[in-house]
């Protein structure tokens, strides 16, 4: 099945309360899938075709705030529209999973696939100091997969977690194993397991709660960042993932991610064809981002390339934690252009060439 398609199944398996979203190529299918398969008479999930990005983003904020598993998906303009509401979300600890099936920009740009969303979803792309927990698949298993890790990982930090896909692996075909069914979580295990949510039950024993990013207070507010700073901490420490592949005895790495990294794989194929000692360094979490894996990594090889399908957003951040210790180049394709593999083997050997004349 199609990479939308697997997310739009594994949303159901995984005990999804409620998905709100709007159409818009390349990521319709989930959606249309999910219409398809009418989770609500199985189930009990609630599907909602909103009226807007700016619609969906607030119902997630609003189901998540209750402890539901609430999901959403879009492509890059819509997730654009969506920004203020994943920073509200941020700031009141509501978790939530949003999926970006990335298209080329800027402004409507293309329904071609891209990697230009990056900085927006590492950085956090509302206002204030926030970050979002960031996981990009490169199959359309871990599509799949990457449902149930998002919403493990949202509630476990009370956060939004996003899955940051694009048009390849959206609209591309394969194999999957879906995960099997789970139920939906009992109201009283919601509230077992979110004794802050805002649901009305259990008044009583808790009495009530506000969810809300507003304090006027500037010491409290200030302590609420401290807060999240402590937060955000905890989950680069615990939570960074990544995958290496014909690393034992590189000399040289190409570090990419999603749908680049796929392409990357068979560059380097080509390489070791021709004899060149190159591996591939593929990050899962995009933020929080393995830091201290790629400065290790820089130590051991002559120089890095970095591949995306953008005009150079991931390669600042392998820069800053390389530190100097390894030439790192990048290269990109622009406009829904996909690169080819003699592309990158080309650039490699012009790193390869610059870090010999070193």
């Amino acid at each position: 099945m199609k990479g939308n398609e697997a997310i739009a199944h594994a949303a159901i398996r995984c005990g999804c309360d409620g998905y709100f979203g709007y159409p818009i190529t390349p990521q319709s299918e989930v959606l249309e899938t999910l219409a398809a398969l009418k989770p609500w008479e199985t189930t009990g999930m609630v599907v909602v075709q909103a009226e807007s990005e700016v619609a969906s983003i607030n119902m997630l904020y609003g189901g998540g705030g209750t402890g539901k598993r609430v999901m959403t998906s879009s492509s890059s303009p819509g997730v654009a529209l969506m920004q203020e509401g994943i920073a509200y979300m941020a700031g009141a600890e509501v978790p939530g999973l949003i999926v970006n099936v990335q298209r080329g920009g800027p402004g409507l740009g293309t329904i071609q696939p891209s990697q230009s969303d990056y900085n927006q979803a590492t950085r956090g792309g509302g206002n204030g100091d926030y970050n979002v927990i960031v996981l990009a698949p490169n199959s359309v298993q871990e599509m799949a997969d990457f449902v149930d890790l998002g919403f493990e990982l949202a509630f476990k930090y009370r956060t939004p977690a996003m899955i940051l896909s694009d048009g390849v692996i959206g609209q591309m075909m394969e194999r999957v194993v879906l995960p099997p069914q789970k139920p939906r979580r009992t109201d009283e295990e919601i509230l077992k397991e979110c004794p802050w949510a805002s649901n009305g039950m259990g008044l009583k024993q808790r009495g009530s709660h506000c969810i809300t990013s507003l304090e006027l207070d500037p010491a409290i507010m200030e302590q609420r960042n401290l807060h999240l700073q402590k937060k955000y901490a905890e989950i680069k420490q615990k939570e960074v993932r990544y995958e290496t592949s014909f690393m034992d005895d590189a000399e040289y790495a190409i570090v990419a991610f999603g749908s680049a990294s796929r392409i990357a794989t068979k560059a380097v194929e080509m390489l070791r064809e021709k004899g060149e000692r190159v591996g591939l360094f593929r990050p899962i979490t995009l933020w929080p981002f393995p830091e201290k894996e790629i400065e290790e990594l820089a130590t051991r090889v002559k120089g890095l390339l970095v591949v995306e399908i953008n005009a150079g957003q991931m390669v600042y951040d392998v820069r800053l934690a390389a530190k100097g210790k390894a030439i790192v180049n990048h290269f990109g394709r622009l406009g829904g252009i996909v690169p080819d593999p003699d592309e990158i083997v080309d650039a490699l050997m012009k790193v390869k060439s610059e870090a010999e004349k070193a």
